[in-house]
C-alpha cells in the first residue's frame, strides 16, 4: 500500500507550558501578536484565546512581566546630603489589587481605618 502526504496536519494539541511560552513571547524584542502567531503558524485569535484560558487557570497574569528595579542614585562627591528625618514616616506609593480587576493607589501614610472603609466601599460597588 502506498500513501501520499497531501498537506500539513492542522489539528495540533498544545500543552499549557507551550501556550504560556507563546503568550509570553508577545512583546519580547518588540514582537507583535501577529508576528508571534505567524512564527508559530497559529492565528492571532488563538493567542488571545490562550491568554484568556491561561488567565482563568491562574497560569498567566497581564502583570507577570512587570519588573521592578532598585534605584540607586550615586551622590556627587562634595555635595552634602541631609540625613532623612527619623521621626517622619516615609511615604511610599502603594497599589492594592482587588477582586474584579479593581485597584487602589494610595500612599503608605494613609490612616488604616480610612483605608479599610475605602476597601469595603470599593468591594461593595
Amino acid at each position: 500500500m502506498r500513501g501520499e502526504i497531501l498537506g500539513v496536519e492542522r489539528r495540533r494539541f498544545w500543552r499549557d507550558e507551550d501556550k504560556l511560552e507563546i503568550v509570553m513571547s508577545v512583546g519580547v524584542g518588540g514582537a507583535t501578536v501577529t508576528q508571534v502567531a505567524q512564527r508559530h503558524e497559529i492565528t492571532r485569535q488563538q493567542i488571545y484565546a490562550w491568554r484568556h484560558e491561561l488567565k482563568k487557570k491562574g497560569l498567566w497574569s497581564p502583570d507577570a512581566g512587570a519588573l521592578f528595579y532598585p534605584l540607586d542614585i550615586p551622590v556627587a562627591s562634595g555635595v552634602p546630603v541631609a540625613p532623612p528625618a527619623a521621626e517622619a514616616p516615609r511615604q511610599i506609593a502603594v497599589e492594592l489589587r482587588l477582586n474584579g480587576g479593581r485597584s487602589l493607589r494610595f500612599d503608605s501614610t494613609v490612616d488604616p481605618a480610612a483605608l479599610t472603609a475605602l476597601i469595603r466601599a470599593v468591594e461593595a460597588a
